[in-house]
């Protein structure tokens, strides 16, 4: 057996689809526009467990949500694709990649190497969020929405509460990594 397959990775993998699939109903109220702790999970997936264990666990988040499980935040399903918001869920996916990848092999990166991280995985999750949200309003589903409200619904109201999560996870990577990362190495 792999390195890439034992079982402490294989729990923590597990571990933080739980705890995605947990953050999807934690809900924090702000006006207009709440927001829920499943970029902490994921961001922290891909510091802690790297580019391929760290998407790997928001694939198995995803698969079971698509399965039919009601872990996504407004149910799940294989129709869960047709809602406007499934774009920012196959962001995390591309996000955790590119945080991990940002982040490295180092068992204590920096603060700001890991903010960095973080912030570039928001800005990924951002980007196929909105594209995809864009695309399923205008084309699929016959609800079209033009780009400012766009803007400012699905990003300049959301996002200062991420950056304050890509904050925390820097903080919190720092703490802990070099633990996690002795336990799975």
């Amino acid at each position: 057996m792999t390195k890439t397959f034992s079982a402490q990775r294989m729990i923590l993998c597990a571990l933080f689809a739980a705890l995605i699939a947990v953050g999807a109903f934690i809900k924090i109220p702000v006006p207009v526009v709440p927001f829920t702790l499943q970029l902490l999970f994921t961001t922290l997936a891909g510091m802690f467990l790297g580019p391929r264990l760290g998407t790997a666990s928001v694939l198995v988040y995803l698969a079971l949500g698509l399965a039919g499980l009601p872990i996504f935040a407004q149910g799940g399903g294989p129709g869960y694709v047709l809602i406007p918001s499934f774009g920012y869920l196959i962001g995390f996916v591309a996000g955790t990649y590119i945080t991990g990848k940002i982040t490295g092999k180092s068992a204590a990166p920096s603060i700001k190497r890991l903010l960095a991280a973080g912030l570039v995985g928001l800005a990924v999750v951002y980007l196929i969020g909105m594209a995809y949200y864009y695309v399923i309003c205008n084309y699929v589903i016959g609800t079209p929405i033009a780009f400012w409200p766009l803007f400012l619904y699905c990003f300049l109201l959301a996002v200062p509460g991420d950056i304050v999560l890509c904050i925390l996870c820097a903080i919190l990577g720092h703490r802990i990594m070099p633990q996690v990362r002795e336990y799975i190495s």
